[in-house]
């Protein structure tokens, strides 16, 4: 306890600093939700990129633990019937009712790494589900030449025990002995194509790859369900770039959503030390990362040139500093709670609490934080066919969040 001590009492400090130096005001709905001094004094690009005025759900919510020992759950879909079909980062799917009910671990899936950050990750099943029964999901996979981000695609068993020919349809190379940064989002765009995301893969020596367009490291990629290119991606006519690109300069995305009204796609990636970043996602753009950033090294050093802003390279809609680790996401279009319409909600790892961004002409207008007294690391959040919110987390927990 003694050793811990000093810690909390710098941590008392910075914060009472900020509040007698006058950087923040108190109690108000209006101030930003975010209390702690940012890791750096780089200025935004523009008025409410970040740090916009807080908000709060006026309707009266009630929140359930559903279950509390799933196994490092990653990633959840829904099923027709409204189930929930979800990952453990070990390498297994479950299927949870939503009254709390756990089936037994499905078979069939192919080895996965799940060292570091890998694993079983994200999933989701194809529109004509309750025809085809068919299932796609990233993962990590090791081989000869180190690891990387694979996706798979196979048919759940009428008797939901497996999953039948499971095949890997695509793999993000290069590899790379890195146990880190996997990206691992998977969605069925409005085309019947699949988006995917993939990370840098955490290393110095891979980071400049997701400026590389001869990689598939750092990247939105946009393929068929049987792996290949998709039709109109942006790069399929250029010789010196993968054809399966659709964005890139990404750090680490871990989540995808698309907007229930215009159909556009959102992520949030994770930045260093601050920089966590959300996107509004356009073909053929890049990104920046890690020539710009809104964060620093974890050594406290600037992260290249220490630039923020550069032509060609697209601006965050918003970012946070200090880091949130934005996880899985979705956008909530139900309307049993009329005031949630629309709007973005974010698991949050190292924030502890699940995230509402209100986003009015793709820009955040309201930040909300729920469940932040849980003190879970929240790993994903989606809407229920009843028009609730359903979270998991690291820890292990299934959270219902509704009327």
């Amino acid at each position: 306890m003694t050793k811990k001590l000093p810690v909390l009492i710098s941590a008392i400090a910075v914060i009472f600093t900020a509040y007698s130096n006058g950087a923040y005001s108190q109690d108000s709905s209006k101030d930003p939700v975010e209390k702690l001094a940012p890791n750096s004094a780089y200025k935004p690009a523009f008025t409410g990129q970040t740090r916009i005025a807080g908000v709060k759900t006026k309707t009266a919510i009630q929140t359930k633990i559903l279950v509390n020992g799933l196994k490092r759950p990653w990633g959840m879909t829904v099923l027709p019937d409204g189930r929930l079909l979800i990952t453990e980062k070990a390498g297994v799917m479950k299927i949870v009712t939503t009254s709390g009910t756990v089936s037994e671990p499905i078979t069939g899936l192919p080895e996965v790494n799940p060292t570091g950050q890998g694993g079983l990750l994200g999933l989701t099943i194809d529109p004509d589900f309750t025809k085809n029964r068919m299932v796609y999901w990233s993962f990590s996979e090791k081989s000869a030449a180190g690891n990387l981000t694979a996706i798979a695609k196979g048919t759940l068993s009428a008797d939901e025990k497996r999953i039948e020919n499971a095949t890997v349809i695509y793999r993000a190379n290069p590899a790379h002995p890195s146990t880190g940064h996997y990206g691992g989002r998977i969605l069925v765009d409005k085309t019947g194509n699949l988006l995917i995301t993939t990370g840098e893969r955490s290393s110095l020596e891979t980071r400049p790859q997701a400026q590389f367009l001869t990689s598939a490291n750092g990247k939105v990629i946009r393929i068929t369900k049987d792996g290949k290119p998709a039709p109109g991606n942006p790069f399929l006519n250029n010789s010196e770039a993968r054809p399966e690109i659709y964005t890139y300069g990404h750090r680490n995305v871990q989540n995808l959503a698309f907007h229930p009204v215009t159909g556009d796609i959102w992520t949030a990636e994770f930045g260093p030390r601050g920089g966590d970043e959300l996107n509004l996602i356009k073909p053929g753009k890049n990104y920046g990362w890690p020539t710009i950033t809104y964060g620093i090294e974890y050594s406290g050093v600037k992260v290249g040139e220490g630039i923020q802003q550069k032509e060609g390279m697209e601006q965050p809609v918003y970012y946070w500093d200090p880091s949130i680790s934005p996880s899985g996401m979705s956008f909530y279009s139900s309307n049993t709670i009329p005031e949630w319409k629309n709007n973005l909600f974010i698991g949050s790892l190292s924030g502890m609490h699940v995230l509402r961004l209100v986003i009015k002409n793709n820009k955040v207008v309201g930040e909300e934080r729920l469940l932040a007294d849980e003190k879970q690391r929240f790993r994903s959040v989606i809407e229920g066919k009843d028009g609730a919110l359903y979270a998991i987390t690291d820890e292990g927990r299934l959270y219902r969040l509704g009327k």
